[in-house]
């Protein structure tokens, strides 16, 4: 268990006993949020056609681009750091935005601690 103590108002100190796991996940510990991405399933619901498939990807320090293929069909989806995203298919732009927020259903946020490179479950 950890011991915390607080500051209180007015310049007095008073000291407050909270006891809290060791494993407690603290506002000052390092967090690195990974987002991933369902690629095949989120073109399948932009383009109303299933069995896309991953052809190639080129990655740069700010962001990634994958190649997919269907049929006759081509697509480019840039996922960058930031979060914004595009997909471009046969060359017409059919989402830009943040993919969090317009792509819940395919995107998921896991978060994982630099420490340790373990796994965070926030609540």
């Amino acid at each position: 268990m950890i011991n915390l103590n607080t500051i209180m108002k007015e310049k007095k100190l008073e000291s407050h006993s909270i006891n809290l796991p060791s494993d407690f996940l603290s506002l000052l510990d390092s967090v690195v949020c990974k987002v991933e991405v369902d690629l095949t399933g989120w073109l399948s619901d932009l383009s109303g056609r299933k069995d896309w498939e991953v052809w190639s990807e080129s990655e740069n320090d700010n962001y990634v681009i994958f190649f997919l293929k269907h049929e006759s069909q081509d697509a480019e989806v840039t996922l960058y750091n930031t979060g914004y995203a595009t997909v471009d298919i046969n060359g017409k732009a059919v989402f830009q935005g943040d993919i969090i927020e317009k792509n819940a259903t395919s995107a998921r946020l896991s978060y994982y601690s630099v420490e340790s490179g373990e796994k965070i479950l926030l609540n």
